[in-house]
């Protein structure tokens, strides 16, 4: 029997909660689940079709869970499938520079809905930085000066925010004066402030 559309967002969610059973967020410890709900939540706030709000409650189960492309089409349909992949990372690139880069032509070439999905999954994580630079810099305080673990944890929030400031230029390109870009635009201000990382 085929599934409505309406029926999505539900068996998404339940999905979403099974494969990220267990996941912590690193900058708070809270499941790590409550990332996806609150894509899903900016996405349906911003009228996205349920296959969108559906792809938002999984777009990290490709990275972060025990799933790949064809379980996720059978499961959800080829249409949530083919906008979770779009926003996800190549694993096999090493570089995090390299593979983020790849990943916003990816979102640039897909547009439309991959974009949005795209806006928000970025939405969700920068207003995770705050507290991750928090808790890195109460670690630098341990550190020697020449440490390489503290140069790694200088370098990474800064890198993040070159992500995040890259992304913006990008949607402002694909989906231009949507409510989507604007938050996403406020929440770089906002976290690059917090962190005291603005320029």
């Amino acid at each position: 029997m085929l599934q409505t559309t309406e029926q999505l967002a539900p068996r998404a969610l339940a999905f979403a909660v099974k494969c990220h059973h267990g996941q912590r967020r690193e900058s708070d410890g809270t499941p790590f689940v409550s990332h996806p709900i609150e894509v899903a939540r900016l996405l349906r706030d911003a009228g996205c079709a349920e296959t969108v709000i559906a792809a938002g409650l999984l777009h990290d189960v490709l990275e972060n869970g025990d799933v790949d492309v064809p379980e996720l089409s059978a499961r959800f349909g080829p249409d949530v499938a083919t906008l979770v992949d779009a926003v996800t990372d190549d694993s096999c690139v090493e570089s995090y520079r390299r593979r983020k880069q790849l990943l916003r032509d990816q979102v640039r070439c897909a547009g439309g809905d991959v974009a949005l999905l795209y806006a928000a999954a970025e939405i969700s994580t920068l207003r995770e930085l705050p507290a991750r630079v928090q808790r890195d810099r109460a670690r630098l305080e341990d550190l020697p000066g020449d440490s390489r673990t503290r140069r790694y944890l200088e370098r990474h929030s800064a890198m993040w925010l070159e992500h995040s400031r890259a992304s913006l230029a990008m949607l402002e390109q694909v989906i231009p004066g949507h409510e989507l870009v604007g938050r996403l635009c406020q929440e770089l201000e906002r976290c690059s402030a917090e962190c005291g990382l603005l320029n």
